[in-house]
């Protein structure tokens, strides 16, 4: 019996240490989504949501979606659990093989990129012209030009994440996590300050330069943490053919991703005027509660799960899975409700001003209350392939973003041609997504011994039950005060919905605390041990 005390106490304690981590996550990514909140405020207070600004927002979209192929999302998955592995390992300290594989990695993109960034460059017309469909000669033509100032910016953030997954798997992540907060300072200082001379290319201006700030603001921890910038051409060293070996089939799972979202775009940009703009800034929302809590969650157990298959330690990876899906539904699902329900007024008051009207706001919450049906389901799948991922399995997650996109695809195909039209493109992407995690969830129950269901829907029902109170305050307050954010933005306004939003996360912290929800009771148990010692 004391064994099995002492045995829990032990887990207990990582999982306590990794829901702090990313606890203090949540708090930085929150101020730097907000911040991107006011940077697309910035953005569609200038250039509007329909038109040319349809235009900056698909092509934006083009080096953001390259981000996630080449660099941020497919990189990590295929560097982190080496360099952990490598980290961890006293004679590959010793003989310097982490640096090696940084300076390697880091010099193999410069080889590889560079030239990718002059091809696009010359053949702007064609790329663009292939991906975008524009029927308007003029928006064409500015998209290939301003195409040709975006698309460095996929060297810059490439490099930054290189950057990033090796403060975090040196147990960083403070410093690598404040990096978007400049990239939005860059961008809305360059929009507000240079727009009147540079028009819609003071955002590509600002871009540029928030790209930079994110590699120099992490050079100095990088370089303290032994790291440096030296070139290295051995392509042969067997961590960096790992890398690449493993980089290869999470790149081909991201394209289809990659590729399915710039299918939506193009299919957004042949619809009406501002459906492409409805989309991108819907995402901007989504990304709120899907970046303070889904990518939090995984960037602190990802390296986790590298380590535990690293030691073919299968409980402790079941543990960790379930943990991290548990945690995804438990403040997924309430964020998704709220956020849906409340799209209306969020989007009035953040963005409608300017040139930014009611129909747009309209058409904006209408595409963000689809996304929200998946948010937990994209989540889900997310962590989920960095499972498969932590202990080598590169096929599985490949299979099912190709099922995935191909039901992404036809649904969208058929959805957009009915009366959802630009919704309809969300709502194939939340129906694919959710089918997909629940696929591959079931299938890791094979790799781990079970899946801790019963554990998951509990976690759902309790969740569920905590969000009752902020559905009620709601609908009450439409029944009391009714479409109060018709007029846009103002300072009542912004006012009325803070008080809002306060009492139903209040309303959903209550349930949380009544109904013993997991992740934060684990929390409260480890504040409170800590101010006993």
């Amino acid at each position: 019996m004391r064994d099995r005390i002492a045995d829990s106490v032990a887990v207990e304690k990582p999982l306590a240490s990794s829901a702090r981590s990313t606890a203090m996550l949540m708090g930085i990514t929150t101020a730097s989504r907000l911040l991107g909140f006011v940077r697309q405020a910035a953005v569609n207070a200038v250039f509007g949501a329909s038109g040319n600004a349809d235009v900056l927002n698909a092509v934006f979209n083009i080096p953001n979606n390259l981000r996630k192929l080449l660099a941020e999302g497919a990189l990590s998955a295929a560097f982190i659990p080496v360099l952990s592995r490598s980290s961890a390992d006293p004679a590959d300290r010793e003989s310097g093989a982490p640096q090696a594989i940084v300076r390697s990695l880091l010099t193999f993109q410069l080889i590889v990129l560079v030239p990718v960034l002059v091809l696009s460059v010359v053949f702007a017309g064609h790329v663009t012209g292939f991906i975008l469909d524009f029927p308007e000669i003029e928006r064409t033509e500015l998209a290939a030009e301003l195409f040709r100032w975006f698309i460095h910016y996929t060297l810059l953030i490439s490099v930054s994440a290189v950057l990033m997954g090796t403060l975090n798997s040196n147990g960083r992540f403070l410093v690598p996590a404040v990096t978007p907060i400049l990239f939005s300072v860059c961008v809305i200082g360059s929009v507000l300050l240079l727009h009147r001379r540079l028009g819609l290319y003071a955002m590509a201006v600002g871009v540029l330069a928030g790209g930079v700030a994110q590699i120099v603001a992490q050079i100095p921890q990088f370089t303290r943490s032994g790291f440096d910038f030296r070139p290295s051409f051995d392509f042969r060293n067997e961590h960096f053919r790992t890398i690449m070996r493993r980089w290869l089939p999470v790149v081909a799972a991201s394209s289809v991703f990659a590729i399915n979202q710039q299918i939506s775009l193009y299919f957004a940009s042949g619809l009406e005027d501002g459906s492409s703009s409805a989309l991108a800034n819907a995402v901007i929302f989504w990304q709120l509660p899907q970046g303070i809590f889904g990518v939090s969650i995984m960037t602190v157990l990802f390296p986790r799960m590298s380590r535990e298959a690293a030691v073919d330690d299968r409980p402790a990876l079941k543990r960790t899975l379930g943990f991290g899906i548990r945690g995804i539904v438990a403040l997924l699902v309430p964020s998704s409700i709220l956020l849906g329900m409340l799209g209306q007024e969020i989007v009035a008051m953040a963005f409608q001003r300017g040139n930014f009207e009611l129909a747009d706001t309209i058409r904006t919450a209408e595409v963000l209350a689809a996304y929200c049906f998946g948010m937990a389901g994209v989540s889900a799948f997310s962590f989920l392939q960095r499972f498969y991922y932590s202990h080598g399995d590169y096929r599985t997650p490949t299979v099912a973003a190709v099922a995935v996109a191909a039901v992404d695809v036809g649904l969208s195909l058929w959805l957009k041609e009915t009366s959802l039209r630009v919704t309809g493109l969300a709502v194939a992407n939340s129906i694919a997504f959710t089918a997909g995690a629940v696929v591959l969830l079931l299938r890791s129950g094979s790799v781990v011994g079970g899946v801790e269901g019963r554990a998951i829907v509990t976690t759902l029902a309790k969740t569920a039950a905590s969000a009752v109170p902020a559905v009620v305050v709601i609908l009450l307050q439409r029944r009391l005060l009714g479409a109060w954010w018709q007029t846009g933005s103002s300072v009542a306004g912004f006012g009325m919905l803070t008080l809002i939003g306060v009492a139903a996360l209040a309303g959903v912290a209550a349930g949380f605390v009544v109904f013993r929800v997991e992740i934060v009771s684990i929390l409260l148990r480890s504040r409170t041990r800590g101010r006993g010692e």
